[in-house]
């Protein structure tokens, strides 16, 4: 079992910045995938971005290309999520997820393949 417990959302104006923490309770670095999904109301949850075990490789949504990067720090068990340049349309419920065993890369930001959720840190951007 995996417990993600996320942290640092917030209300923020367009165009600032936000840096979102997720923290493992166990060693996740080479052996998960981790991801970050996101969700507004009345919409489903979809993926934000993926990174591989190890930092091998990094899968975006194109809504956030350019302004968002995962990062997976292996000495504190946390996953990142930096996120510039914030638009209205960020607004949502982030969740950090984590998957054991391969996951085509095709599938990555597919919410039904991840085995553990954290509880969801809130962003909100205004304009």
């Amino acid at each position: 079992q995996v417990q993600l417990v996320e942290s640092g959302g917030g209300s923020v104006q367009a165009g600032g910045s936000l840096r979102l923490s997720c923290a493992a309770s166990t060693y996740t670095y080479s052996d998960y995938i981790m991801a970050w999904f996101r969700q507004a109301p009345g919409k489903e949850r979809e993926g934000v971005a993926v990174i591989y075990p190890g930092g091998i490789s990094t899968i975006y949504a194109d809504s956030v290309k350019g302004r968002f990067t995962i990062s997976h720090d292996n000495t504190k068990n946390t996953l990142y999520l930096q996120m510039n340049n914030l638009k209205p349309e960020d607004t949502a419920m982030y969740y950090c997820a984590a998957r054991r065993g391969p996951l085509p890369s095709r599938y990555g930001l597919g919410r039904n393949y991840y085995n553990y959720w954290g509880q969801g840190t809130q962003v909100t951007v205004s304009s």
